[in-house]
């Protein structure tokens, strides 16, 4: 896909956390190719300490968004921002997400540090002049809606992604910034690859999804590429499902 011959983001400064891999990298990708200047964040020290992972088309910046104090310094160095991707998480179904402290943590990792970025970035974005007005764009999750009983703190922390775009949509309306999330359905990334790998699981994903196939972190950038742009400018506070009909049927 031509991104740039679709949606045109010359101009546009982007902010994806999370944005060395999978759905961030994509999305991330997709903005780069329609003109906008992006900046990515990650873990790692440098962009070289990601061998194999393409960021020529970016600026990367290292931040551990659980750092309350890191997230409002790196904001405020910030020259501009029109758009920002609160994309970094992941589930820990390898911890006890039913202790206090494995639930703390998963919300602190995809909730709280969506919350605390998003308020740090606010006069940046307030000071947009980008048509359709500044965006903010969560990722979501099939668990913001399905319950899963390894992971009760994701699943709380994405239900409250969805929710807190109605929040932010609805405040920060007259600041002339929108607000929306994709909840991502069953998409290949490094998160998912232990699911994939297993045949038995793999096989189940594609029988229940109506179009047949996984996701792929494209897929994710398409509606992000739309969500934020002017074509969706009477849209906020909204959630869209990008699952391939998953959730369709029981």
């Amino acid at each position: 896909m031509n991104n740039r011959a679709i949606f045109d983001y010359s101009g546009a400064h982007v902010l994806v956390t999370g944005g060395t891999s999978g759905i961030g990298h994509g999305i991330a990708s997709a903005f780069a190719e329609a003109g906008a200047r992006v900046t990515v964040t990650g873990t790692r020290g440098t962009a070289a300490d990601y061998p194999g992972v393409n960021l020529e088309a970016f600026e990367f910046q290292s931040l551990d968004v659980r750092d309350t104090a890191a997230l409002k310094a790196f904001a405020a160095g910030l020259e501009q921002l029109d758009i920002l991707i609160n994309n970094a998480g992941a589930s820990m179904p390898a911890g006890d997400e039913w202790s206090h402290e494995g639930f703390e943590a998963s919300v602190q990792l995809n909730l709280l540090s969506a919350f605390h970025l998003s308020r740090a970035c606010l006069d940046h974005l307030t000071a947009s002049k980008m048509r359709g007005g500044a965006s903010v764009l969560g990722i979501a999750s099939l668990t913001s809606f399905f319950a899963n009983e390894m992971v009760p703190g994701y699943g709380a922390a994405k239900a409250g992604i969805a929710q807190m775009a109605k929040s932010m949509g609805l405040t920060w309306a007259d600041r002339g910034i929108r607000a929306n999330a994709i909840a991502a359905g069953m998409t290949e990334s490094r998160m998912t690859r232990p699911v994939k790998d297993m045949p038995e699981m793999d096989r189940a994903v594609i029988e229940r999804t109506p179009l047949g196939r996984w996701g792929q972190p494209e897929d994710m950038a398409g509606a992000a590429l739309y969500l934020c742009s002017e074509q969706a400018g009477f849209i906020t506070g909204q959630t869209l499902v990008v699952d391939g009909g998953y959730t369709l049927a029981v």
